[in-house]
């Protein structure tokens, strides 16, 4: 038993003096005197070299006594009883290595959680703030007006004539499929930045989705990470989709699971109502030799079913219509005989249940799913619902309220970062992702005009945070705060939340790039805003500025 206390006690001291925290930080700066630290070095070395020799003889007198002590051990542990103490202290000794050498990693990687209160949080946030030189409000205002303000019309100008000709390609693509054997095709939707007034940079795509479901007597049921089966941590977000035949159950029939004999007959599976052979499935866009939807064979389909719609209706038009993506299957764009274009996305997807949560095979231009795990497994969006939470919020807020205007400011600032020192792991929807966070937990009053100089700092600091944690969480899926008016499936608010910047955490290089690329739009936060900002006299900058205040 002392031998067991004595390992564990050298296991505790050598992972103590291994620890990162007992070795002083890298120095920046290259000393002058090159000689005095080579011969720095060799004394080192030579004490070192000394040290060693010590150690091995205090190593050989250990070994000594330990070989005593066993001998000792073998006289007095007789029998088997007194041998379980030792391998206690044993498992003991591993248990406490393994945990201080977790603990010693993780403050390695920083991926350790802070346990503090989120004024803590908030506390150690904004270092990379220091010596940056922000707008203030009367810049920040003039800004907007100048460089953002003007858009709103023209985005609504573009969705008016989209939407007109996207009706009019989708009832033209109903009348060239066969009711009886093709996919049905619903109204489109339109979502994303376009529809929800923030988007600023150009060229303007209005994002629309297309719901889409088999021909009867067939359905699809859909299952998802959080259904209850276990699901890697690299499917987390996707679901399957399964054709089915309406009347199927989906636990199986009961005739599969006894034998009714020769006399009875099931009338659900009788020989008139078989299920389509493996070939006939493929026929309902499924994966070979499977019932499940196969998103590349939607793509293939909806490609053929558009542009069979377009030579139906093309005469009406005085432009040109072209796939503009070969990997996305509704990125369109219309080319008119002036040499303008207009680009947009009409992508097909398949309801959830009964829902506003979306399976859709491709996030055109995002790269949100630009991995997927297979053909066969497609990522959720829950596009409509934040459209509608920030339709919701929006009418509580005050007049004019900021909440918009910092996410433009936001998207422009790393759009135009983006284009100077190329892209990053950060993505607009994570800026969206951010403000909807914000959204929920600031009071309504603190979102008036007049503090947006704050709110977009606000916006900085979170996203500084969660770049520095690696994590930053989907704003639905495990959210129990989301307001009941939305109707959100309940099954996504219990569920685990899912964390967007995940792909940080396995792929270093793409997160060095994200947080270089942050910190140096926030140095050039003041040059980019001046850039786009009407010149505006310091004595007037100074006397808005005071009124604001």
């Amino acid at each position: 038993m002392p031998l067991g206390i004595f390992r564990v006690c050298l296991v505790v001291i050598t992972a103590i003096v291994n620890h990162p925290l007992l070795f002083p930080k890298e120095n920046g700066t290259v000393p002058e005197n090159t000689e005095e630290i080579i011969q720095k070095m060799k004394e080192r070395e030579e004490s070192l070299r000394l040290e060693q020799l010590r150690l091995e003889q205090e190593i050989a007198g250990q070994e000594a006594r330990q070989k005593a002590l066993e001998k000792a051990a073998k006289v007095v542990e007789e029998s088997k009883e007194e041998k379980v103490p030792w391998d206690m202290w044993t498992a003991i000794s591993m248990v406490i290595f393994l945990l201080i050498e977790l603990w010693r990693q993780d403050f390695q990687e920083g991926n350790w959680q802070d346990t503090g209160s989120e004024e803590d949080d908030m506390a150690v946030l904004g270092k990379a703030f220091k010596g940056v030189a922000f707008p203030d409000k009367a810049i920040l205002a003039s800004f907007y007006e100048k460089r953002i303000l003007g858009t709103t019309g023209d985005m609504a100008r573009m969705r008016e004539m989209v939407e007109g000709f996207a009706d009019d390609l989708l009832e033209a693509l109903r009348s060239v499929c066969n009711r009886d054997a093709d996919m049905e095709v619903e109204d489109c939707m339109g979502v994303g930045s376009m529809y929800e007034n923030w988007r600023v940079r150009k060229p303007f795509v209005c994002d629309l989705i297309v719901p889409f479901a088999p021909p009867e007597p067939y359905c699809f049921r859909s299952q998802t990470w959080c259904s209850g089966d276990s699901f890697p941590p690299d499917e987390q977000g996707y679901g399957t989709i399964k054709v089915c035949r309406a009347d199927e159950d989906v636990a199986g029939c009961i005739c599969d699971k006894t034998k009714l004999g020769e006399d009875m007959l099931c009338l659900l599976h009788s020989p008139a109502n078989t299920t389509r052979p493996s070939s006939e499935m493929e026929d309902l866009l499924c994966f070979k030799n499977t019932q499940y939807l196969d998103a590349d064979q939607v793509m293939k389909w909806f490609q053929i079913a558009v542009t069979k719609a377009w030579n139906r209706i093309s005469h009406k038009y005085e432009f040109d219509l072209s796939f503009s993506l070969l990997d996305s299957p509704g990125a369109l764009k219309i080319k008119f005989r002036s040499g303008k274009s207009i680009a947009f996305n009409l992508t097909p997807v398949v309801q959830y249940e009964n829902s506003d949560v979306y399976f859709i095979s491709h996030f055109p231009r995002s790269g949100l799913a630009a991995d997927l795990p297979s053909s066969t497994h497609w990522f959720l969006t829950f596009a409509v619902y934040e459209r509608r939470f920030i339709q919701l919020v929006s009418k509580m807020l005050p007049a004019n309220a900021c909440h918009v205007s910092c996410l433009q400011i936001l998207s422009f600032l790393h759009g135009k970062q983006c284009s100077l020192t190329g892209p990053s792991g950060l993505t607009n929807y994570h800026l969206k992702t951010v403000l909807l966070h914000l959204l929920q937990v600031r009071p309504c009053q603190d979102w008036a005009p007049e503090k947006l100089e704050a709110r977009l700092q606000d916006m900085l600091k979170f996203l500084e945070k969660c770049l520095h944690e690696k994590k930053l969480y989907h704003f639905f899926i495990g959210n129990g705060k989301v307001p009941a008016e939305l109707g959100f499936p309940i099954i996504f608010q219990r569920a685990e939340p899912l964390n967007l910047f995940r792909p940080f955490v396995l792929h270093r290089d793409v997160y060095r790039k994200t947080v270089d690329t942050f910190h140096e739009m926030l140095r050039n936060t003041s040059a980019l805003i001046n850039e786009y900002t009407v010149h505006i006299p310091l004595a007037h900058a100074n006397g808005i500025h005071k009124e604001s205040l």
